[in-house]
């Protein structure tokens, strides 16, 4: 299961980061420069992975899928006029892991290897440590509660750090469905999750604010 995190770069950096995909994608598509695919397989691999999976349940599957997808984009380069990569990538990733879920409907669930918090544990605090990993633990629980396009939405925005017209050209929805999903995904986030956190609140006072106990976790996580 893969570990929740929320995005965690500034704007400003996703700006640069959108900037320098677009010098890279000039790059594959005018000079067929494969350092440049290189990076982008790097850069964006892990990301449609985990992506792939919410939909098709399976690792080995998934990697298929997101392999095939960006090589396709390379044999392809000088094909399609693509204006913003991240956005190309994730669509046909969503297209692909559909139609390989056509194909095979009765697809057998498995049980991914957890990639557990790989962080080491803080040897000046290990209690607290440990308390953090139990949160992540019931965090990562809560999300996979979730229906699946509403889990596909948080994860995009909140991981991602996708712009709701974004998420909305990804999932062909409307923006203010994408919005809705995800205050619906954080309302149940919150109500699964506010026994746990409340217990670690240094006072039980009552919550008057939306999400309090979300806004809480992630403090005490991050």
């Amino acid at each position: 299961m893969e570990v929740y995190h929320p995005s965690k770069y500034p704007s400003s950096t996703l700006q640069k980061n959108k900037e320098h995909i677009a010098r890279l994608l000039q790059r594959i598509c005018g000079a067929d420069d494969e350092k440049a695919f290189e990076e982008i397989f790097q850069i964006f691999y892990e990301r449609l992975l985990n992506f792939c999976i919410d939909y098709v349940k399976d690792k080995g599957y998934a990697e298929e899928i997101v392999s095939n997808v960006l090589l396709k984009f390379w044999m392809k380069r000088k094909e399609s006029e693509i204006r913003n990569l991240e956005t190309y990538l994730f669509i046909a990733v969503k297209n692909t892991s559909l139609n390989h879920l056509k194909q095979f409907s009765n697809l057998r669930l498995v049980y991914l290897e957890d990639a557990g918090v790989h962080d080491i544990m803080n040897p000046h605090d290990p209690g607290k440590e440990l308390e953090r990993r139990e949160l992540i633990f019931k965090m990562n629980e809560a999300i996979e509660t979730l229906p699946l396009q509403c889990k596909i939405i948080f994860k995009l925005v909140k991981e991602e750090g996708l712009k709701y017209k974004q998420v909305a050209e990804i999932l062909e929805i409307s923006p203010r469905t994408v919005e809705t999903q995800l205050v619906r995904a954080m309302k149940k986030l919150d109500h699964i999750l506010s026994p746990y956190i409340d217990s670690k609140q240094s006072s039980a006072k009552t919550r008057n604010k939306p999400f309090e106990s979300l806004n809480f976790l992630f403090s005490w996580i991050f």
